[in-house]
């Protein structure tokens, strides 16, 4: 069976990566058909000079809106798509040659109304995104929830890589505008009985635009993202969400510890360093990365620690309730 699928891809102020982006499609192997719809959301640096560069080379649509944040955005791509199937990338996002090759197979051989798949970091990638995309996707540091071989918690898609048919749009609508769409959309349409299932070699090179400290505000979000979900959602809290946190605690009493006690408690963090290290090591075969995938590392685990703590407290003990879609559109910036 053939699909039409419909790409949606929402940019603030990024003609760059989506000239990458673009010329990574316009190399798909295979026979599938597919659009581009580009949302431009209020950029003060469009990218319509690269679009009408591709245009000639892929099947383009550009649009272009008031800033109002990234799942109006998608929920407008999706508006004005024509496909049977819809794909959401980042702007940041290169697409493997046989992305649309190896979907075309997994949706013919185990077919699912959602699907998504893992990112990964290219070989061109600075050892900075290669340590991020580490910290983001390994066992030991997100329990593989983000598509690893492992995994502690059941596979929820997110927007980076994802796609579900026409009819899950028909039947559930688009995203709502808070932290943590991707995932409350993927538990609605898990609600509506709909299959979604993880497409393990449909993979993109996510490049994850940020800087060490810029990741760091990233994860603090997605913390945050979690108390929002479980508010909306009950019983979406699993126990893997809040090892970051527990984490986070019990390292600063085992910190307090060694300067009262004895240096001695400090040995289950020095064990799971040397732990990162080596399978940080064996993964990216690069001192330089693993050292940063160490730091980065940490960086996720304080970052979504803080940001899960701060909420859960804010939101359940305090009762102050969800942010409001102004604070959601300036972290999006």
């Amino acid at each position: 069976m053939r699909h039409f699928f419909s790409i949606i891809v929402p940019v603030y102020n990024r003609p760059d990566e989506v000239e990458e982006l673009l010329a990574s499609l316009s190399t798909q192997e295979g026979s599938a058909k597919f659009e581009v719809i580009i949302v431009e959301d209020g950029s003060t640096k469009p990218c319509a000079n690269v679009v009408q560069v591709y245009s000639g080379k892929l099947n383009i649509r550009y649009f272009t809106k008031p800033n109002t944040g990234r799942s109006d955005t998608r929920n407008y791509g999706m508006k004005e798509a024509q496909g049977s199937y819809f794909i959401f990338f980042d702007s940041d996002c290169i697409i493997t040659p046989q992305y649309f090759l190896r979907l075309e197979e997994n949706l013919n051989n185990s077919y699912s109304d959602c699907f998504g798949g893992p990112d990964a970091a290219h070989e061109s990638f600075s050892a900075v995104q290669k340590a991020i995309n580490y910290a983001m996707t390994a066992f030991l540091t997100t329990g593989g929830i983000r598509g690893g071989k492992q995994q502690l918690e059941k596979f929820k898609p997110r927007t980076f890589n994802m796609g579900f048919s026409r009819k899950v749009y028909e039947t559930v609508g688009g995203f709502n505008d808070m932290f943590g769409e991707d995932i409350d959309l993927a538990l609605r349409i898990q609600k509506a009985g709909f299959r979604i299932v993880l497409y393990r070699d449909v993979y993109v090179y996510h490049k994850r635009r940020v800087s060490l400290k810029k990741f760091f505000k990233q994860v603090y979000i997605f913390g945050t993202a979690r108390i929002n979900l479980a508010l909306i959602h009950k019983g979406s809290l699993k126990a893997v969400h809040t090892f970051p946190a527990l984490f986070l605690l019990g390292g600063i009493a085992l910190i307090i510890l060694s300067i009262v006690v004895s240096p001695l408690f400090l040995l289950p963090v020095v064990l799971y360093t040397i732990l990162l290290f080596t399978d940080a090591l064996i993964q990216t075969k690069s001192l330089k990365t693993t050292l940063l995938a160490v730091i980065a590392s940490y960086i996720q685990i304080i970052g979504y620690g803080w940001g899960f703590i701060r909420s859960f407290f804010e939101k359940i003990i305090l009762r102050k309730g969800l942010e409001s879609s102004d604070t959601l559109k300036r972290v999006y910036k």
